[in-house]
């Protein structure tokens, strides 16, 4: 339920966008989430055959524009952490659009009386979250008090990927 009202409050052309929402028939507690279509994960092209000499340095470039360019978004108009950011969670199309997907784990962030956390502010929050491979080390270590740079440290990670 967390994840559609997420969904529901934000729009941005690199963050997947929920188109409709469906229950199923009978009204038990199905309930299917419809999104933009996009061809492939990242994960998915980097593990393809069919992807060599995809990578070229601009399509990285370009790729990581549009992901930070959606996590700004996220973090400074939204008040949202992701939470979640791996490979798979990256959505391309066959025009090279880049859409943040799975808001799952995401969580609104609580700010100040003007809006933006300050630099020493953190948040306590539940530890296990990020897929371990693009989990920061302070997760690892069980922190619970973190903000947005647990999202900026996974895209580090889906770059280096």
């Amino acid at each position: 339920m967390r994840e559609i009202k997420i969904l529901q409050q934000i729009y941005h052309e690199n963050i997947v966008n929920m188109k409709e929402i469906i229950m199923a028939q009978p009204p038990d507690k199905d309930v299917f989430i419809v999104f933009d279509y996009l061809e492939h994960d990242l994960a998915g092209l980097l593990k393809s055959s069919d992807a060599n000499g995809f990578f070229t340095l601009p399509v990285i470039k370009g790729i990581m524009y549009q992901l930070v360019s959606g996590l700004n978004y996220l973090h400074t108009e939204a008040k949202v952490l992701h939470r979640d950011l791996k490979s798979s969670n990256v959505l391309i199309d066959k025009y090279g659009n880049v859409k943040i997907a799975d808001f799952g784990l995401a969580k609104h962030i609580n700010t100040g009386y003007d809006g933006h956390l300050k630099s020493s502010q953190s948040l306590h929050m539940t530890n296990r979250i990020i897929t371990l491979w693009f989990r920061p080390p302070e997760i690892l270590l069980g922190c619970d008090a973190y903000r947005s740079e647990v999202d900026v440290w996974s895209l580090g990670c889906v770059f280096a990927e």
